[in-house]
C-alpha cells in the first residue's frame, strides 16, 4: 500500500488502516504473484473535516423534534417533550399552552438557539386534536409558524376502555420503545388470547396498562382490538394444584381470565417468580402432590392490589427450563426437570445455524457470507454431538431461509433440552476487533454460555465476552437452556483465516461440546 508492505493473510484477506488528509487522497496497492507477475489498482478518497453544527441566523425553525417519537396517542398524566431549533433570542411557543425555554450554553450544549420544554398532557386538553401541534417563533416582531413533524391524538379517560387480546403465535411484550437492531428490549412472550387494557399509542406499538404502576408496549401487529364495553383485565384467584406426571412438574391458578404475566428466574436460591397483572389474591389452598420431582414449593405474594407474584422454589440449582400458558383461563406453569445422569447420550440438542436463504448475514473479507460458515460449524457440531450419543435437531441442514420466529415456535413445539445458536460476529474495524464470545438473556441459563465460552478460549481465540439480557429471539425462550455463540469475527481476517479451515471448525464444535458436557454433569439431578 504506496509501496509500504502489508500482512496477507493465506486466503489472500488482508486488512489495512490508512491515515485520511482533508482532500484528496490517493492510494496504490500492488500485489505481486509468487511467479512475479503484478498488478497494481488506485483508489481515491476525498475527505472533508465534519463541520460543527451552525446555529440558525434567520428568522425561522430549522428542526422540531418530539419524543417519544411518532406519532402519539396519549392518555391525561402523559408527558410529552419537544425540542426546537430556531434563531436565538427568540420566543417559541406550543399552542397557548408552553414556552419553551433556550438552553443556555455550557457543558454538551455548544450551540444558541435550542428551546426544550416539557408538556403535561392535560383532560380534554386542547392542544391535542388528532393533528400535529402547532409551533411559534416571535422574534423582534416578527413571527413564524410551523407544526410538530408528528400527530398526536387524545385517548379520553372517560371513553369505554380499549382493550385488546393476544394474537399470533409468538406475542411479546417490550419494556419501552428503545429500539436497536434486535427489536428493543423484550419483556417476555405471551399466550394468545391473553386480554390487555390499551392506554396509549406510538406509531405501531399499543401501551398496555399491566398495574397501576407498570406498563409496557406490544406491536399492534400481536393485538385483536374487542368490542366496546369489554371489561379490562382483572380475575380473583381461586385454588391451586401442584403436581407431577411422568415427565413435568405443574404449577395451576384457577382465574376466570387470561391475564398478562410476566416470568423471571432468580438464582441462589433457584426460583420462578411469576408476575400475573390484574390478579387478586382468593386463593385458600395450595394443594402439592408428592409426584413432583422439581418443585420443592410454591406461595404467592400480593406486592400491589393489582399483582399477583407467583414462586415456585426449585429442588436443584440448575434452572433446566418452564413454559407459561393457559389451559382455558387456568394459567399453568410448566417445568422441566434436569437430566437423570450425566453425558448426552439421552438428551435431545438443537443447533440452529444462523441465517440462510436471502439472509445472508455477515460477509468476510474472501467474500463468504456468515450463513455459509455457520451451517458448516453448526454441521461439525452436529457429528461431534451425535458421537457423544446425543439426539441432534437441525434448524436448517442447507441453505435455505428460516424465519427466526418461526425458529422460535418449531422449538417450542419439539421441546428440546437445550438449543446452541451458530453465528460469526463482524465489526467496522476489521483489524482490532476479534475473538469469540457467548451470549444469553435469562440468568438461569448462563452457566451454558459459561461453560462453552471458557472451552472456545483455550483455542487461543480473544475475549470478546459473555455477554448477558441479550435480546436475540433465540435466547428468548424460557422453556429450555440456549446460548448463542459467535464464534468468531468474520469481518477479521485471521479469524475468517481460522474458520474458513475444517479442521478448526471440529476443533471449535469438539469444544462447544465438552462446554455442554461440563454443564450437564454440573446440572443433572444428583450432582445437585
Amino acid at each position: 500500500m504506496n509501496d509500504a508492505p502489508q500482512k496477507v493473510y493465506p486466503t489472500g484477506a488482508f486488512a489495512i488502516e490508512v491515515t485520511l488528509t482533508e482532500g484528496g487522497n490517493e492510494f496504490v496497492v500492488k500485489s505481486k504473484g509468487p511467479s512475479g507477475d503484478s498488478s497494481s489498482r488506485s483508489i481515491w478518497f476525498t475527505y472533508n473535516m465534519p463541520q460543527a453544527p451552525q446555529p440558525v441566523t434567520t428568522v425561522n425553525i430549522a428542526s422540531i423534534q418530539t419524543f417519544p417519537e411518532g406519532n402519539l396517542t396519549v392518555a391525561p398524566g402523559d408527558i410529552i417533550q419537544i425540542r426546537v431549533k430556531a434563531i436565538t433570542g427568540g420566543t417559541v411557543k406550543v399552542g397557548d399552552a408552553l414556552t419553551l425555554r433556550e438552553l443556555p450554553v455550557g457543558g454538551s450544549q455548544q450551540m444558541r438557539g435550542i428551546y426544550q420544554g416539557t408538556y403535561t398532557v392535560q383532560c380534554a386538553d386542547p392542544l391535542i386534536q388528532g393533528r400535529q401541534l402547532p409551533v411559534t417563533l416571535e422574534y423582534e416582531g416578527q413571527q413564524v409558524r410551523r407544526s410538530t413533524p408528528n400527530i398526536f391524538t387524545l385517548r379520553d379517560p372517560q371513553a369505554q376502555p380499549l382493550i385488546g387480546k393476544t394474537t399470533g403465535d409468538d406475542p411479546i411484550l417490550k419494556y419501552g420503545l428503545g429500539a436497536d437492531r434486535l427489536g428493543g428490549a423484550r419483556m417476555g412472550s405471551l399466550d394468545t388470547g391473553v386480554v390487555l387494557n390499551i392506554t396509549g399509542k406510538a406509531d405501531g406499538d399499543y401501551r398496555v396498562q399491566l398495574s397501576k404502576t407498570l406498563s409496557a408496549w406490544i406491536p399492534q401487529e400481536f393485538v385483536k382490538l374487542q368490542p366496546q364495553g369489554t371489561f379490562p383485565p382483572s380475575s380473583l384467584t381461586g385454588s391451586w394444584r401442584v403436581w407431577g406426571d411422568e415427565k413435568f412438574d405443574y404449577v395451576s391458578v384457577a382465574l376466570n381470565t387470561k391475564l398478562p404475566y410476566r416470568t423471571i428466574q432468580q438464582t441462589d436460591p433457584s426460583r420462578i417468580v411469576i408476575d400475573i397483572f390484574g390478579a387478586t389474591s382468593n386463593t385458600n389452598w395450595i394443594t402439592q402432590l408428592e409426584n413432583t420431582k422439581e418443585i420443592k414449593n410454591v406461595y404467592y405474594e400480593q406486592p400491589e392490589d393489582d399483582m399477583l407474584r407467583v414462586i415456585i422454589e426449585l429442588k436443584h440449582t440448575q434452572h433446566w427450563g418452564h413454559q407459561v400458558y393457559y389451559n382455558g383461563s387456568i394459567l399453568t406453569v410448566k417445568v422441566k426437570r434436569p437430566p437423570a445422569k450425566p453425558g448426552l447420550g439421552d438428551l435431545t440438542i438443537a443447533v440452529d445455524a444462523g441465517h440462510g436463504g436471502r439472509n445472508l448475514g455477515a460477509q468476510g473479507p474472501t467474500g463468504v457470507y456468515e450463513k455459509e460458515m455457520a451451517l458448516a460449524v453448526a454441521v461439525a457440531l452436529q457429528q461431534a454431538l451425535q458421537r457423544e450419543g446425543a439426539r441432534v435437531i437441525m434448524t436448517r441442514v442447507n441453505d435455505s431461509y428460516v424465519d427466526n420466529g418461526y425458529r422460535v415456535v418449531s422449538y417450542r413445539d419439539k421441546d428440546p433440552d437445550l438449543l446452541v445458536s451458530i453465528h460469526l460476529n463482524s465489526s467496522s474495524d476489521p483489524i482490532r476487533i476479534q475473538g469469540t464470545s457467548t451470549y444469553y438473556k435469562h440468568i438461569g441459563f448462563r452457566p451454558l454460555s459459561q461453560h462453552i465460552y471458557k472451552r472456545l478460549l483455550e483455542l487461543g481465540l480473544k475475549e470478546f465476552g459473555n455477554v448477558g439480557s441479550f435480546n436475540f429471539a433465540l435466547n428468548g425462550p424460557t422453556e429450555y437452556p440456549n446460548v448463542l455463540v459467535e464464534t468468531l469475527f468474520l469481518s477479521n481476517p485471521e479469524d475468517e483465516m481460522r474458520v474458513l479451515d475444517p479442521g478448526f471448525r471440529r476443533e471449535m464444535a469438539g469444544k462447544i461440546v465438552a462446554g455442554i458436557k461440563e454443564f450437564v454433569a454440573e446440572g443433572y439431578a444428583k450432582a445437585q
